[in-house]
């Protein structure tokens, strides 16, 4: 559990975004609870294994509730929250059945790819396909990731 920033301006769009009037300012606590069901929406969309997933959003913070069946699928779905336009952090009260280790956590700079990210933090850029697998179903084709993209670095299996 915890707390994860992330930019807030990165990510995948859900069909939301800034008040453009002060009167839309009325409807900041209505829009905020279509955010989260989509937030919820979107994690439900992927297949991660989450029992009693709840979702709430309140000024940017993504809230996640619920019981993951491993370490992986928890931080799978802290970061499809944390890449989606909108969320600058995600408060994770989740918890999870299987006790695992933590994967750190990366966030992609211009001129990133995955090959070169699993140089720096494996010493082996062939070791890319790991990296896309760790970071999917959030990846659909491992030559698309973006600045202020967060992955899941997993550690090396001994």
């Amino acid at each position: 559990m915890g707390i994860f920033d992330f930019v807030k301006g990165a990510g995948e769009k859900l069909g939301f975004g800034k008040k453009e009037d002060p009167a839309a300012a009325q409807q900041e606590a209505a829009s905020e609870a279509i955010m989260g069901s989509k937030l919820q929406r979107l994690l439900t969309g992927l297949g991660l294994e989450i029992q009693d997933l709840r979702v709430g959003f309140d000024d940017g913070v993504a809230t996640i509730h619920g019981m993951a069946a491993s370490q992986a699928e928890k931080e799978k779905a802290i970061l499809a929250l944390g890449n989606t336009q909108g969320v600058a952090r995600v408060d994770d009260r989740t918890t999870v059945g299987t006790p695992e280790p933590e994967a750190t956590f990366y966030t992609v700079v211009p001129g990133d790819s995955l090959s070169k990210i699993a140089k720096a933090q494996y010493g082996d850029p062939m070791k890319y396909p790991m990296l896309f697998e760790a970071n999917q179903p959030m990846l659909k084709d491992p030559d698309k990731i973006y600045p202020g993209q967060v992955l899941r670095i997993p550690a090396l299996k001994q």
